[in-house]
């Protein structure tokens, strides 16, 4: 899940008529469930073993903010970017378009060996645990992390280059709407055979419920794929168990899922194979990949959907894109920034389907400005565009996206 980079402990008491969660981190606990009288008791509980101190409604919890409204929760994590960004003297740079260039490889032998790696290794840590609330990064960090052993001054230009990226927008994150139909739908694609020192093939898959992200990833296979159709097999094997272990979690937390998992896939073969029973000589070594898929296809687990490759929000997951693929792509996510420019911003037409934000000011308790939504509306399509316009009104800003 999102946290899924955190060392935690969740423990979990069920019954059939309530739910409480906590999640422990050293001293921290958060305490979730869906009965208030229940998880009264437990803090009374705790507080008479351990005398635990009750801070309120969740704010801040391991350096990440969330912001709630009636209209749902976004959990993001704008200080430890902005102090990031002063770390590395980055405050005044120029922001970047995109995480990663598009134009360039990186290999081993390029550059020259930095003499003490360190620096480079601590700044790739950093920018794994931003990868919690962005998404949008996970592939450059993925990508960057193989070099942590042969660091050149190439290399070390890269993660500077996600800094200027990430300068432009730093307290975009993961927004949980109030307001979904707990519907899963999963995107996977792959690049086959791009690492350059190993030939092995990308994964890419993210996770939605409803309109909301919850799970995601980017990982290099383990082994090299003979041919595309078979790395695209073992990505959607990759993909079919993450759905499978999804369903599991919301079993656990009291939330039935009667309908298959929607999965989106860009490979008509792959697609074609899953429904034929038949294999041939050529596509005997990927029988044990397709199994799988088949059997959770069969028992109603999941279902298997063409999409364009355009539209298809994994694909950020698996390579560098240029601008004008990845910010459609992009946009899918449904991250959402509340510290968004007030004036200026997105400018982009053409299009059918809006989507209307307002955002109101605040001050919070470090005299930073803060933005709480109290109306938003999303409606996520296969095919989205990226019309954004800022619109002043008043004291109150609103921001309408048509697209279609």
């Amino acid at each position: 899940m999102v946290l899924s980079n955190l060392l935690m402990i969740i423990l979990c008491s069920s019954s059939t008529l309530s739910l409480a969660i906590i999640i422990v981190y050293v001293d921290d606990l958060v305490l979730s469930g869906d009965n208030l009288f229940e998880i009264e008791a437990i803090k009374r509980a705790l507080d008479a073993e351990c005398s635990i101190k009750d801070l309120g409604r969740l704010k801040y919890f391991f350096g990440m903010k969330v912001a709630r409204s009636s209209k749902g929760i976004t959990l993001y994590q704008r200080k430890y970017t902005l102090d990031l960004l002063e770390e590395y003297g980055m405050l005044e740079a120029k922001p970047a378009s995109v995480p990663m260039l598009y134009n360039g490889k990186l290999s081993k032998e390029s550059g020259t060996r930095l003499p003490d790696p360190l620096q480079y290794r601590r700044l790739l840590g950093q920018l794994l645990y931003l990868t919690n609330t962005r998404p949008d990064i996970t592939f450059a960090v993925e990508k960057l992390s193989q070099f942590l052993d042969c660091a050149t001054d190439d290399y070390y230009k890269a993660p500077l280059h996600i800094l200027r990226y990430i300068k432009k927008f730093p307290s975009k994150g993961l927004f949980f709407s109030s307001n979904n139909d707990l519907k899963l739908t999963g995107y996977f694609d792959l690049d086959w055979a791009t690492c350059s020192g190993t030939h092995r093939s990308i994964t890419g898959y993210c996770f939605f419920l409803g309109s909301s992200l919850v799970s995601w990833k980017s990982k290099k296979q383990t082994t090299v794929a003979y041919s595309s159709l078979e790395a695209e097999y073992r990505a959607m094997a990759q993909a079919t168990r993450k759905g499978q272990w999804l369903l599991y979690l919301l079993n656990d937390c009291h939330v039935s899922h009667l309908q298959p998992i929607n999965l989106y896939c860009d490979n008509q073969s792959a697609l074609y194979i899953s429904a034929n029973p038949v294999f041939h000589e050529r596509t005997k070594h990927i029988e044990v990949y397709c199994h799988i898929v088949r059997e959770k296809s069969q028992t109603g687990v999941l279902k298997l959907l063409p999409i364009k490759s355009a539209n298809l929000t994994a694909d950020l997951l698996t390579k560098a894109l240029s601008p004008g693929v990845f910010e459609p792509l992009l946009f899918k996510l449904g991250m959402l920034d509340l510290h968004a420019p007030l004036e200026g911003g997105y400018s982009v037409d053409d299009k059918k389907l809006k989507v209307s934000t307002s955002l109101n000011s605040r001050e919070d308790d470090n005299n930073v400005a803060e933005l709480a939504t109290n109306s938003i509306s999303f409606n996520l399509k296969e095919d989205v565009g990226d019309d954004i316009k800022l619109v002043s009104n008043g004291s109150q800003k609103q921001a309408v996206i048509d697209y279609g």
